[in-house]
């Protein structure tokens, strides 16, 4: 089987798991339990397009094992939270639709934990566009250069951050010239200024390769004159792909991912296999059992889900913690527009160790770390 083939088999294989999930969200999660009064309802934006459901899959099931546990342990001041998942395929009518929908049901508070990044993108502006004055809260957006709202309450760290937070890495290492390669067009135009600037502040050089090219392949050309590092900007199963020709070669490189890499499905995915790669992640090791979110995390998760703990669904897990405690902060009822008040203070919380803080550029971003999956197939911090 080629290359090409493999891939696509694989990125089938994750449409089939997603699917599972995004099937069983509406009535399952929107289920209230037997809390008294009326329901909260907090919508969810999932991109379940093929390019982007690896990632909402494990994002979503985060946010829904959050939102369980918080109505098992009596909902917000006792009344239980409907956790609404609206799935879209990516294209601006699905989004609009989706718009339409939240704007239609008076008991939606707040959107909390979009996902993808381009429909977490996309969705910024159509809030703007559309005048729809509801929180949109910590989306997983990537984009560095949107500006942010007075709707928008990003917590997670963009691709800047995630990018600079690598090269820095690798800069304190003595490396002075890193390759940087592109899943698709898409991840070239939204993101070569920032691995471009990110690379310009730290004086190492950047050597692009070209889009479009089939990854597999790709990899397998790398020559000699290839850096020895790899920045890939790109989704997990295109990751699998590039190194699966890399492992074909004879010098070893590193590679460099970013946040919507899941390490552990690369692994299970047949990539890798010689080849060490490390990704930057936008929350804590999922192993750092000290911090008390991460605690949690671990244990609803294996309570609720037959699921393993990975980066992107803790990342979904924070992202309802946040909205949680911000709602159950309110003096007063819990509405639409009290909620946005809530939000637009932008007033430090600690969540467990997670620290969410506000800049000037009304970002909290700042937290980036990152593990390694090494070439014997461990995953370390």
């Amino acid at each position: 089987m080629n290359a090409s083939l493999t891939g696509l088999s694989r990125r089938l294989a994750l449409q089939s798991a997603a699917a599972t999930v995004f099937t069983t969200t509406g009535a399952a999660w929107a289920q209230p339990g037997r809390l008294p009064g009326r329901p909260i309802t907090v919508a969810q934006i999932v991109d379940a397009s093929n390019e982007q459901q690896d990632v909402a899959r494990d994002f979503l099931i985060g946010s829904r094992a959050a939102w369980q546990d918080i109505n098992s342990r009596g909902g917000l001041r006792g009344r239980p939270v409907q956790h609404s998942a609206i799935e879209v395929d990516g294209t601006p009518a699905s989004l609009a639709a989706a718009v339409q929908s939240i704007r239609d049901n008076p008991a939606c508070v707040a959107i909390s934990g979009t996902v993808s990044d381009p429909v977490a993108l996309q969705l910024v502006g159509l809030l703007r566009k559309e005048g729809l004055n509801i929180a949109h809260v910590a989306p997983w957006l990537q984009s560095s250069i949107m500006e942010i709202d007075e709707r928008t309450f990003p917590i997670f760290a963009a691709r800047q951050e995630q990018i600079a937070h690598a090269l820095k890495s690798l800069s304190a290492t003595g490396v002075q010239e890193v390759g940087v390669v592109f899943a698709s067009r898409r991840e070239h135009d939204l993101y070569r200024n920032d691995a471009a600037r990110s690379a310009a502040e730290l004086r190492l050089r950047l050597r692009s390769y070209p889009v479009g090219t089939d990854l597999a392949q790709l990899g397998q050309r790398m020559d000699r004159a290839t850096p020895a590092v790899l920045l890939f900007i790109g989704g997990t199963p295109e990751l699998v792909q590039f190194t699966q020709g890399l492992d074909r070669q004879a010098r070893q490189r590193y590679v460099v991912a970013l946040a919507d890499v899941n390490l552990q499905t690369v692994l299970q995915m047949g990539g890798a296999k010689s080849t060490p790669v490390i990704a930057t992640q936008a929350v804590p090791m999922v192993t750092a059992s000290s911090v008390p979110i991460v605690r949690r995390y671990r244990e609803v998760m294996a309570r609720l889900f037959d699921e393993p703990p990975v980066a992107l669904s803790l990342a979904g897990f924070i992202a309802a913690q946040y909205t949680y405690q911000v709602l159950a902060d309110i003096d007063g009822p819990v509405s639409r527009a009290t909620a946005l008040a809530a939000f637009q203070k932008r007033s430090a919380v600690d969540l467990g160790g997670y620290r969410v803080s506000f800049d000037a550029k009304h970002r909290s971003a700042t937290y980036v770390t990152q593990s390694m999956l090494t070439a014997d197939g461990r995953v370390v911090g």
